[in-house]
């Protein structure tokens, strides 16, 4: 009888171990999201959901470029102000092309293009640090960051960009579809309607947009050999280097694609905002790495997930949208963040099971 007794607690007790160890980022968002809708009135509105998605639309983005750094083994410390660099030069090339006589659709399409491909070059010169110079992570992405504040605050002199043509404007805070009483849904354009009667508003452009490229990089990482190999460096690069995986190329290109999710982000902020600053993306870059880490990736690198970082990141915007509502001062968030992180780390510590149910996702 004794001995039923000792066997069935353990039992027990390792059951509850692995259904917390692989659940507990969404159960803590379950129990974030009650709360909040109990104390904050209003927050468990249609509306607030689409405000929850659109304003965390750049954490979002950093948080996908951080965890495949993070993956690795590394870290970038840049992806906030390569953001703010972005958004700076998409205005300023934006303004040079309509100048320049091109209509203004082709200019924001081409300055958003020319853009991304000019927000690369801080990510392989990261790339380039790391994997060839072997200069750490943490060194080689610091500097960059003082790199881009600098040509950002040279660019615009100490001030905001300005100039973003409306159409820019009307894309980056439209919507996908409206509905209004009796009519059929619209796309993209809100329906002429009388002054006074109510337009639905349903699913933001910006959100579409980074809904769909968060999920091509998921599909990347976890059903593709770039992904296969990227958990490998992070696993073991010596085991990575004797497999053949050629370690110094796949660096760059993670370092390269961070730098790409970040000018991404850096021009859905300029087409929100109408606006670019050197410092725009500098408070999200805590955000990004939290997200990354609540959802259960590793410091170490070899772990992690998509699915599981956009989780992290939704717990960041769920707790940033409550407190708001609640009227309370934003910086508690910064302190409950830190409380949050401390919670990731002891789970990570003492219920290995959830390192076990991410490989366990990935495959």
């Amino acid at each position: 009888m004794e001995t039923a007794k000792h066997g069935t607690a353990p039992g027990l007790a390792g059951g509850l171990r692995s259904f917390l160890g692989g659940r507990w980022v969404v159960i803590f968002l379950v129990l974030e999201i009650v709360y909040f809708s109990f104390t904050s009135k209003g927050f468990a509105d249609f509306n607030s959901v689409q405000i929850l998605l659109f304003y965390g639309t750049q954490v979002f983005l950093l948080a996908v470029a951080e965890l495949f750094v993070i993956i690795t083994g590394g870290i970038d410390l840049s992806v906030g102000y390569i953001l703010g660099f972005a958004s700076i030069v998409s205005i300023k090339i934006v303004n040079a092309l309509v100048v320049a006589g091109l209509p203004v659709p082709a200019a924001i399409a081409l300055g958003a293009v020319a853009t991304l491909i000019v927000g690369l070059v801080p990510g392989l010169v990261n790339g380039w640090l790391v994997a060839w110079l072997k200069v750490p992570p943490f060194i080689a992405t610091f500097s960059m960051l003082g790199v881009c504040h600098g040509v950002s605050e040279l660019v615009i002199n100490g001030v905001y960009a300005l100039g973003m043509p409306q159409m820019a404007a009307d894309i980056g805070n439209g919507y996908i579809l409206y509905k209004a009483p009796h009519l059929p849904f619209v796309f993209f354009t809100p329906p002429q309607v009388a002054r006074r009667t109510p337009v639905l508003e349903l699913i933001p452009n910006i959100v579409i947009v980074a809904a769909i490229v968060i999920a091509i990089f998921a599909f990347v990482l976890a059903r593709t050999r770039f992904g296969r190999h990227i958990y490998a460096l992070g696993g073991s690069m010596d085991a990575a280097v004797r497999a053949g995986i050629p370690t110094k190329r796949r660096i760059l290109q993670v370092y390269a694609l961070s730098s790409f999710l970040a000018s991404l982000a850096g021009v859905t902020y300029s087409f929100m905002y109408v606006s670019g600053k050197a410092d725009a993306g500098a408070s999200l870059l805590l955000d990004a790495i939290a997200a990354v880490m609540i959802g259960g990736a590793s410091m170490f690198g070899g772990s992690g997930t998509v699915g599981r970082t956009m989780i992290g990141a939704l717990i960041l915007a769920v707790l940033d949208l409550g407190l708001r509502m609640a009227g309370v001062p934003t910086f508690n968030k910064y302190i409950l963040v830190g409380v949050i992180l401390v919670l990731a780390v002891i789970v990570e510590r003492y219920l290995p099971e959830a390192q076990l149910s991410i490989s366990e996702e990935r495959k």
